[in-house]
């Protein structure tokens, strides 16, 4: 039984396009954190700052990297509906 060119085609690549997306997606997501953790660099660099300790710097960013990673193993497991679309 010959497979047809498409289905070899289809065959070619691990995940479906909607997992490809979705670590996409995952990816943006932790660029976001990594992003939300920037800044806080003083001017002078003898004078301490505190805005290293922020909310955005110390909780925020890491979640937001810890959920962008939660989602990059969920779009590697999930099973796609249909490998073709």
């Amino acid at each position: 039984m010959a497979l047809k060119t498409d289905d070899k085609e289809k065959q070619n690549f691990a995940l479906g396009r909607e997992n490809y997306k979705l670590l996409a997606i995952g990816f943006v997501i932790i660029v976001a954190g990594f992003l939300l953790m920037l800044g806080g660099r003083s001017e002078d660099p003898n004078v301490f700052d505190e805005r290293i300790f922020s909310f955005r710097r110390i909780t925020l960013a890491p979640i937001i990297v810890l959920a962008g990673f939660v989602f990059e193993i969920w779009a590697i497991m999930k099973k796609p509906k249909d490998p073709a679309k």
